[in-house]
């Protein structure tokens, strides 16, 4: 999938809009504060210390980036400069490597503000950081077939994903959101069928068919369709059930011909 530049695209430009936010709100905290000299210099000191924050991440240098927002988060908890660096936070987690941290961030976010127009960004960062990215580059480039792992994080990842696609279609994420379901709903699929085909070379048949129909109803489309049908029709040949697998087998033919 050719989403590398997407993400940096459309994180280019989620930080541009979180750069005017900022500005703003530390405006409107120094127009509250115009009273008290000592307060305008506290405000010029978070100003400059975020553009400090700021220039660190952009730089890679994201250890020293996320402990200045954390400084400033903890000084102004509830204020709307504190969304903003809850934003910048989970981006520069990601960006660390920090999955758990990033994951965190974005669900405390969008727990406390269910209604900000920045959710869908939250939700974004929440399925990047669940994002098995290196599970693929190790099928690239070891030829390795990591669909016999357990898909607990792929799972979470396509979950965020798939609210993200349906709650906000019109978002920015949304095109890149549904390019990598594409590829989750195909890994995810192929773990069904791992377990399903695990179950039918062991004799239980019925196991066999739930994990089989259950690739097929949640993640119908993917690639791994096909094979969910085969093992359906073989566990309904074993149980003696010819028409339920006469049925699974011209579903086969007619939407994988020669694939039977």
């Amino acid at each position: 999938m050719k989403i590398g530049k997407d993400i940096r695209i459309l994180l280019l430009r989620a930080r541009h809009m979180l750069r005017v936010a900022v500005v703003l709100a530390v405006m409107a905290v120094a127009a509250a504060c115009a009273g008290n000299d000592e307060q305008e210099t506290a405000v010029d000191d978070v100003a400059d210390a975020y553009e400090q924050a700021k220039l660190a991440v952009e730089r890679g240098n994201y250890r020293r980036g996320i402990l200045i927002f954390e400084a400033i988060q903890a000084r102004y908890p509830f204020s709307e400069l504190s969304r903003q660096i809850q934003l910048e936070l989970m981006y520069a987690y990601y960006k660390s490597n920090q999955n758990e941290q990033a994951i965190e961030a974005a669900d405390t976010f969008m727990r406390e503000n269910p209604i900000h127009p920045n959710v869908d960004y939250a939700l974004y960062i929440k399925a990047l950081a669940y994002f098995e990215d290196e599970a693929g580059f190790l099928e690239r480039r070891f030829n390795k077939d990591v669909s016999e792992r357990p898909p607990n994080e792929v799972a979470e990842s396509y979950s965020a994903l798939r609210r993200l696609v349906d709650r906000y279609p019109a978002s920015p994420y949304a095109p890149d959101a549904e390019q990598r379901m594409v590829y989750l709903k195909n890994r995810l699929a192929k773990y069904e069928n791992h377990v399903a085909d695990y179950y039918l070379r062991r004799g239980a048949y019925v196991a066999a068919l739930n994990r089989a129909k259950n690739a097929l109803e949640e993640y119908n489309g993917s690639a791994s369709n096909a094979e969910s049908l085969r093992i359906m029709v073989a566990a309904y040949e074993a149980l003696g059930m010819d028409d339920l697998a006469g049925d699974a087998r011209r579903v086969l033919e007619l939407n994988f011909p020669g694939e039977s």
